[in-house]
């Protein structure tokens, strides 16, 4: 293997001819250089340096390996100015996991305002509920989750993770048109305790919210079907089969039909959204950019989609 330090060393002997004066470059003695020099030749097995009156010059041997040599040194140099960059937080790659409308809500818009900010940062998004991303970061896979409270979520005090508090944001209740409250301005979860509904799966954090906020109304919900995607419970509602409680932001520009949404009366019905990292990299300067930038897209959608 062929040492970086001695191919500098060639480099800078034939930039000055000699070896006394490539020592001074160097601040090596000139003892020093003669002897990396010998060792170079002896792992390439060919003679790199002939005399040339007082000093030496490169032998074809010694082009052949400077050249190649000024090829990987430079590439060393990127390297090193990659990694200072990443060391201060200016380029690197972040994975970020998060459910579906949190990359609506705010990484798509931290992603824009990253991208302007500092450009040599790079955000992976993957897609996944808020159960399935914690264990992804605690497991090493991703360095940042997008996550909604559930009942099984680590506690903000967990040993493993560190949780930055985004946004909240209201459940709005999703009635079929003709739905005896459709015409009513808002609607309380209790109104709705003998009707049939449509919501998530059980492992979805949203379930956990709509279970919650039925029971703190004094009933537990007769659920008769069940999707992930929020407009498939609108579409399913629409078709008369159910009522149901839906993120505001999951209907955000989706063309309703057949449905009416109303604000929720009574005890508030939220989810709250958090950006969770493995405890002891949250100073990283890389995920520290990130959150700050989260922070600053959750700001913005605030006034939306906080209730």
């Amino acid at each position: 293997m062929i040492d970086a330090r001695k191919l500098r060393t060639l480099r800078a002997v034939a930039d000055h001819r000699t070896v006394t004066a490539a020592a001074a470059v160097l601040h090596l003695t000139p003892s020093a250089v003669s002897q990396q020099l010998a060792a170079l030749d002896n792992e390439v097995g060919h003679h790199l340096l002939v005399r040339d009156g007082r000093g030496v010059r490169l032998t074809a041997a010694g082009e052949i390996l400077l050249a190649h040599g000024n090829t990987v040194l430079a590439q060393l140099e990127r390297a090193e100015a990659e990694l200072a960059a990443y060391a201060e937080g200016e380029k690197g790659e972040v994975t970020v996991m998060s459910f579906a409308t949190g990359i609506t809500t705010v990484v798509g818009p931290a992603m824009t305002a990253l991208r302007a900010a500092a450009p040599g940062i790079r955000m992976r998004v993957l897609d996944a509920e808020g159960d399935a991303s914690l264990t992804r970061v605690l497991d090493g896979h991703a360095d940042l989750a997008v996550a909604v409270e559930y009942r099984g979520v680590p506690r903000e005090d967990g040993r493993r993770l560190i949780r930055v508090p985004l946004y909240a944001e209201p459940f709005d209740a999703v009635l079929p048109w003709d739905h005896r409250l459709a015409g009513k301005e808002r609607v309380n979860v209790s109104d709705l305790a003998d009707e049939q509904w449509v919501g998530p799966y059980e492992g979805n954090p949203c379930h956990d919210v709509v279970m919650l906020a039925c029971e703190f109304a004094g009933f537990q919900p007769r659920v008769t079907h069940y999707s992930d995607d929020f407009r498939a419970v609108a579409a399913l509602a629409g078709a008369g089969e159910g009522v149901a409680l839906v993120p505001r932001s999951a209907l955000r520009g989706v063309g309703l039909q057949d449905v009416v949404v109303l604000p929720v009366s009574g005890v508030p019905v939220t989810r709250r959204v958090f950006a969770a990292v493995r405890r002891g990299t949250e100073d990283h300067p890389l995920i520290r950019r990130v959150l700050e930038a989260l922070r600053g897209a959750a700001e913005d959608a605030r006034p939306e989609s906080v209730g």
